[in-house]
């Protein structure tokens, strides 16, 4: 009951936005207007939810926009190995599996250190984005890398469609909002994230194993941004190493925007699923009303302001 009092106000928000937009841009709900941005909005809801989890315990995880484009371009430099078995359907499967296992990596090296050393986890994952960027910018010399069009499989993460209609970013959203809020809502692990960013020495003293959460959380995050990568690279036809640029910050916003608390322990999957719509909705409504990009940022910026103001508020009552 709690909950649904919560995500009132960020529907009734989602609401507001496609009036206003729907009078300011009349072909904004065009069929074709609403799958592209459904499909924005999947990629980086799917980075969102993994952020949830992070800022939940108190954390914060700048890498995902450089892990992004880092999944990419590993996933595209295997894929266009000449080897005779990359023609091959399974190998766009070895392809993926690498590019996670490297986000897997990273995530689990930001876990590993936000839990076990003394530095703020902006500066641990600051450092990483660095890196991460690096890495990207070092395949094929920063220059894109071409998927071969005739890997359907692998295009079909960022085009195809189940049954005509559905695209598959959102269908693996739908799926990645399904598994993330069980694991949130309706398990022990979830239950002691939300004791870990409640009170973190309480957490602690209660025997919950901090270290080991930490570390999964950071590694899950940092998986998610590896999937929206994938999703994203496939929609571009290309992997391309500039890319990726101020994702984190959208994924911030819709956190935020959802009601997740910025000093942990309070948030809900749901919420950052209505913060990713209305974040795409700003996105894609200035976009069509033709609004400079720069009157855009300062709109997204005061957003933020104002649901963090709102968390403060929420916080005191």
């Amino acid at each position: 009951m709690r909950l649904g009092k919560q995500m009132l106000p960020l529907l009734g928000a989602v609401v507001g936005l496609l009036l206003l937009f729907r009078l300011w841009v009349p072909n904004l709900l065009a069929p074709e207007n609403l799958l592209d941005l459904t499909q924005q909005i999947s990629v980086n809801a799917i980075i969102a939810f993994g952020m949830t989890l992070v800022i939940l315990i108190g954390g914060i995880d700048l890498s995902v926009g450089a892990l992004l484009a880092l999944v990419g371009t590993c996933t595209a430099y295997v894929l266009t190995v000449s080897l005779p078995v990359a023609q091959s359907g399974w190998w766009t499967l070895v392809a993926v599996l690498a590019g996670l296992s490297v986000m897997a990596l990273f995530g689990a090296f930001n876990g590993f250190c936000a839990a076990k050393s003394k530095i703020p986890p902006f500066i641990i994952t600051l450092a990483t984005m660095l890196v991460a960027r690096g890495a990207a910018l070092g395949f094929n010399e920063g220059r894109p890398m071409a998927i071969p069009e005739t890997n359907t499989l692998f295009l079909s993460l960022g085009n195809g469609r189940v049954m005509g209609w559905l695209p598959i970013p959102v269908l693996i959203m739908l799926l990645v909002f399904a598994v993330t809020s069980i694991l949130l809502h309706f398990t022990l692990f979830g239950r002691h994230l939300y004791g870990i960013g409640g009170n973190f020495e309480s957490a602690r003293l209660s025997g919950i194993p901090m270290v080991r959460n930490t570390i999964i959380v950071y590694i899950i995050c940092a998986v998610l941004a590896g999937i929206a990568g994938l999703i994203n690279t496939a929609q571009l036809y290309s992997a391309e190493p500039a890319s990726g640029i101020g994702f984190e910050l959208n994924a911030i916003a819709a956190v935020v925007v959802g009601g997740t608390s910025f000093s942990g322990g309070i948030g809900a999957m749901p919420g950052t699923l209505i913060g990713a719509v209305i974040i795409g909705i700003l996105d894609k409504g200035l976009n069509q009303a033709g609004v400079h990009f720069s009157l855009q940022y300062v709109v997204k910026g005061l957003v933020i302001l104002g649901a963090v103001y709102m968390d403060v508020i929420r916080r005191k009552r």
